[in-house]
């Protein structure tokens, strides 16, 4: 189950009225690399693959690779603004470490692989 705070929700909402494709969507997903091991992706999308698995968020549909479930359950998306400068913030309860950037993160069971930070 992912979670997406009502802040990250108007924003993605809004993000998605501004595209001329119809039928946008939220992908989710984990890729080996990053400071921590894994980092995360996430982004609109309009292209469905086989390996898709597909959920409702409130009325959002979010898409994730079945690759990519297990590192995502629970996972909390919200979006804040401070000052001159704001974005997503994700939280992710299986993760035991995260880099300083938030994008990165580190499995309890597994390595991924990690990379020098820039």
């Amino acid at each position: 189950m992912i979670t997406i705070s009502d802040s990250a929700m108007a924003r993605i909402k809004h993000m998605l009225s501004e595209e001329e494709t119809p039928n946008m969507f939220l992908r989710i997903g984990v890729n080996p690399g990053g400071c921590s091991g894994f980092s995360y992706g996430m982004g609109l999308d309009d292209q469905e693959t086989d390996n898709d698995v597909y959920m409702d968020v409130k009325g959002l549909k979010v898409v994730v690779e079945k690759d990519s479930i297990r590192y995502l359950n629970g996972l909390e998306i919200d979006f804040k603004e401070s000052g001159m400068s704001g974005g997503f913030t994700i939280h992710n309860p299986n993760a035991i470490a995260t880099c300083g950037c938030g994008q990165s993160f580190k499995m309890k069971d597994e390595e991924g692989q990690p990379e020098m930070c820039d």
